[in-house]
């Protein structure tokens, strides 16, 4: 199996990297050309070339405009990578009768209610980036390609700038610390998205099976806020690794206090029952995930 992987150095794409290795050749495209052979996404031209040069039976598309506030000042941009550039791979699959894998995010929902949403629940993006998001989903399906949109929320990877790294050192500074608490989500590894994204196309390739194709949440199990999140890593690391902090404490409060040019969706909860029942996986609780993250930073 030959395998195209692009974004190979954003959190996910790293982890695809060692994930899909097992299952055949993978080529492995970045976006600045430091380490390895790189593409920008956005030159249809390229990608267009790039897909007929490498002839790939799965292409994985990792790449993604992520700057969720910056988006609002940079809405063309966010459109060009998030939207129109996954339409051209998505045109690419259709023409070729290869699989598209494709991240999108709980932010095409409005973030309403306490329910967990269901894959086919009424989308309703608040910010730029959720619509470019939508955008490059609607034109997935629209192709007609065989594909796989796995949805995910509060992604965090060991490698590079995370949520828990930044909880530590303002916990090691400060006395107090005050974090968000209205917003309610999962946080989930980018070692387990690659590790389930491998799965899913060992899964779906072996059998050539177009009928298992579509969209899947994928998230870890549990829910917490970025305020428990906060109290977890804090916790954790004085009971695993004997951390020594500055804070005394984490105050909750609302998302009304920390305004941001972009709209955050109060309720992140995917349901991943149709994942797990499609394709025989377990996702674990966030914590397992978390914790694994402290013991490999500390």
């Amino acid at each position: 199996m030959r395998i195209l992987l692009l974004g190979k150095d954003g959190q996910v794409g790293w982890e695809l990297q060692r994930a899909l290795a097992p299952l055949g050749e993978v080529v492995a495209l970045g976006y600045d050309g430091q380490s390895g052979l790189s593409l920008d996404i956005g030159d249809e031209t390229a990608v267009r070339a790039t897909v007929a040069a490498v002839m790939p039976q799965v292409i994985v598309n990792a790449a993604a405009y992520t700057a969720v506030d910056r988006a609002e000042s940079e809405p063309v941009l966010a459109r060009r990578v998030n939207a129109e550039a996954v339409g051209v791979l998505a045109d690419e699959a259709a023409a070729r009768g290869v699989w598209l894998v494709h991240y999108s995010t709980d932010y095409v929902f409005d973030g309403s209610g306490g329910r967990p949403r269901h894959e086919d629940d009424p989308t309703a993006p608040l910010s730029v980036y959720g619509k470019t998001k939508l955008a490059g989903e609607e034109a997935i399906r629209a192709s007609g390609c065989r594909h796989l949109i796995l949805r995910t929320s509060w992604v965090y990877a060991a490698r590079g700038d995370n949520f828990a790294r930044t909880m530590l050192k303002l916990a090691a500074e400060r006395e107090q610390l005050t974090v968000i608490a209205d917003q309610v989500g999962a946080p989930t590894g980018a070692d387990l998205i690659a590790d389930v994204t491998a799965h899913l196309v060992r899964a779906v390739v072996s059998a050539d099976d177009a009928s298992r194709g579509g969209t899947y949440h994928l998230a870890a199990a549990g829910e917490t806020s970025w305020h428990g999140y906060a109290n977890f890593v804090i916790e954790e690391a004085r009971r695993r690794h004997n951390a020594q902090f500055k804070v005394r404490e984490i105050a909750p409060v609302l998302s009304s206090a920390w305004p941001s040019p972009a709209q955050r969706p109060l309720n992140s909860r995917l349901d991943t029952t149709r994942l797990q029942a499609e394709f025989g996986v377990y996702l674990p609780d966030w914590r397992f995930g978390v914790g694994r993250l402290l013991d490999e930073i500390l």
